[in-house]
Formats: structure tokens, sequence, C-alpha cells
């Protein structure tokens, strides 16, 4: 390896054309915290050249007590990739941006760490944030209003409408049969919409999670997704998820129904798989800290994918791309999994779609307590 201006190793001769290549600002720090290298979206986010920035303390190319001088300490102590959501970045020249941060030990000794900076990273992963609490508000205010105000003049004109039809004969006794028949399908509806009323935190216990899409798996097989062929890449060694089994079975339902509906009638495919994954932290609105989400659960199709338009409102109720499709499911399973203080995200694209669910590690002595209380 070839030594920078200052003494220091840069990266092997095979990476630097890689991370020169990356659109998004990459530094590599030594164990001093000294930049060894910084691709060319680095010099112009530090406005300054690479020769300029090689040698440097990290510290003096951020403004304050930058938390990603702690982020890199965490790093080093643990030993593990984190990545961090909603992290403000102030250079020295002033002007701070939220900005994602992902920081991982590089070599053996765990001395030297990779940093990358992603922008426009950081809207998509701060809406999966916000857009399943704020559909969760918007659909629960609704699902109040509606139910007070909608339901009880619904009854009154199926009842009109029943007093009407005795009276009547031939084809007007069929009018009166169909405002029956759409009243109790607004009903249906209104009554589908009362679990988002509920504000109060689910009744919950450990679940095993393979369990619950175990049982999704042959609910969806010996139905709806008879025409796909499904796979499972779970980790075994995964701990049990502080939940509801009946909520987190209706979520993971309705993930794989939108999948199978999604997937084409001949070479079908639905993926479910679960892993552990120690560095994702995401900062919840309104809260305080970082809550630790390494439990990751997803749901993947080989569709068509989601339409741009359908998918920059994905969770908002009332959002379908089906035809006779009401819009709630997905609204469902955000306001399900925010109750059970984890996030959804998704990637689509034309060779298909995945969700990805992210629960926290939940301590169990914690959890016991709260049983109890």
């Amino acid at each position: 390896m070839d030594d920078g201006p200052t003494g220091v190793q840069a990266p092997p001769f095979e990476t630097a054309p890689v991370l020169g290549a990356l659109a998004f600002p990459v530094v590599v720090l030594n164990r001093d915290n000294e930049v060894v290298y910084v691709n060319s979206a680095g010099e112009q986010f530090f406005g300054a050249s690479a020769p300029v920035l090689t040698g440097r303390p990290f510290s003096r190319l951020l403004a304050g007590d930058s938390p990603l001088l702690s982020l890199v300490d965490q790093v080093r102590d643990d030993g593990v990739s984190i990545s961090e959501y909603d992290v403000t970045v102030t250079l020295p020249r002033g002007g701070g941006r939220s900005m994602a941060i992902h920081a991982s030990p590089l070599g053996e000794d765990g001395g030297t760490v990779v940093i990358s900076i992603q922008g426009h990273a950081t809207a998509r992963n701060i809406e999966r944030q916000l857009v399943h609490r704020g559909a969760a508000r918007s659909v629960t205010a609704m699902a109040a209003m509606m139910a007070h105000e909608v339901k009880n003049p619904l009854s009154g004109i199926r009842g009109a409408a029943q007093l009407l039809e005795q009276t009547l004969k031939g084809s007007d006794r069929e009018l009166t049969r169909l405002i029956c028949e759409e009243t109790d399908r607004i009903c249906a509806l209104l009554d589908r919409m009362d679990v988002f009323a509920d504000d109060g935190p689910p009744e919950r216990d450990e679940v095993n999670i393979h369990e619950v899409l175990e049982r999704v798996q042959r609910l969806a097989a010996a139905g709806f997704a008879r025409h796909v062929r499904f796979s499972n890449d779970y980790d075994p060694s995964l701990p049990p998820v502080f939940g509801n089994r009946d909520q987190l079975v209706q979520v993971f339902l309705n993930l794989v129904k939108n999948a199978a509906e999604a997937a084409p009638a001949s070479g079908g495919e639905i993926r479910l798989g679960s892993a552990f994954r120690r560095g994702i932290r995401l900062a919840p609105p309104g809260g305080e800290g970082r809550v630790h989400l390494p439990l990751v659960v997803t749901v993947a199709d080989n569709g068509g994918g989601i339409p741009d338009d359908i998918a920059a409102h994905l969770f908002d109720p009332f959002v379908t791309s089906k035809m006779g499709g009401t819009g709630l499911g997905l609204a469902l399973v955000a306001k399900v999994v925010n109750d059970h203080g984890g996030t959804i995200e998704f990637e689509t694209n034309r060779e298909g779609t995945e969700f990805r669910v992210m629960l926290p590690m939940i301590d169990l002595s914690s959890a016991r307590r709260e049983q109890r209380s």
C-alpha cells in the first residue's frame, strides 16, 4: 500500500477506485482518528482536496462535539457495523445537515473505521419512521369520527329500506335490497377501521416470530397464495419478540397477501426471512435517545414492483392500486408495527418488492415487569 502525504497508509489500490466511484462521501480513519482516505464525494462534502484532508484529525473536519466521534468510538469498542439515521453533521464553515451515517470496522485489528455519509438515504429513512406514525394518527382520528358520525345514520337508512321493501314489488324491491347491501358493506368497512381507534398499547408476551411466520405461510398456502412457491431464510438463533401474537400474525398475513397478489400467476415466489442486525438504530420522533431495532423480518415477492405514484404514499390510508381494494391493509400494518415500537420500510423495482419489519430488542426482565403491572 502507498503512503499518503503524512505517512499514513491509504486503502489498497484495488479498493480506492471503487470507493472513489461512489456518489456519497466515504472517509477512512486510522486508530488515531486521522483521515487516511477520502473519496471525491468526500472532498466536495468537506470542501477540501484529498491531500489536504489526509492525515488531519477527523475532529477538525467537524464543528463542536459531533456525534460522529462517539459513533466511531462505539464501532471500535463493539467491533460491529452501526447505522444511524437523522444524525446532524455540522462542518466548521457552518450549516448543520441531517444525514444517514454508516460506520464499519475495517481490517482484523478493528482500529480502522470506514464511514459513509448519505444525505438522500436520510430522507427515505426518516420517512420510514414518520410515515407509518402519521398514517396511524390520521386513521385513528378518522376511525373515531366515522364510527360515531356515520354508523348511526347508516343504521337508520338500512331500517327505512327494510320497511320500504315490505310494501314494494319486483324491481323496486331490488333497489331497496341494493340499499341494504351497500349500507352493510360500508358498516363492514367501518368495523375494519375500528382497530385503528385503539390507542392503548397491545397486550404483549414473548412471541416466537418464526412460529408466527409458519402459521402465516400455512394459512396463505391453503388459500390466496396457492399459486406461489414459498422459500424461507430464517436465523434460528433469533430471540423472541415481545409482542401480541395475533396482531403480528395479522401484520405478516397482510404483507404476504400483498406479495401473493403482486407475484405472477406462473412462477410466483414469496421469500420469508429473519435476521439479527445489531447495528440498526433509529431516533423515534419526539422521543429521547435511539431505539435499537435488531430484529428484522422480511417479506419479498418477484412481482413487477410498486408504481412510483403509489410507493410515495404506500402507508397512507385508502391508497391502493388493487381493483376493489380499500387501501387499509398497509395502514393497519404500519399502526401495529408502530404499537410494537418498531418500524417498516420497503424497496421495490421491476423485479419485485421487499418489505422489512424492524422490531426492537426488548429487555425480557422489563417485559415481565410490564406484564405484572
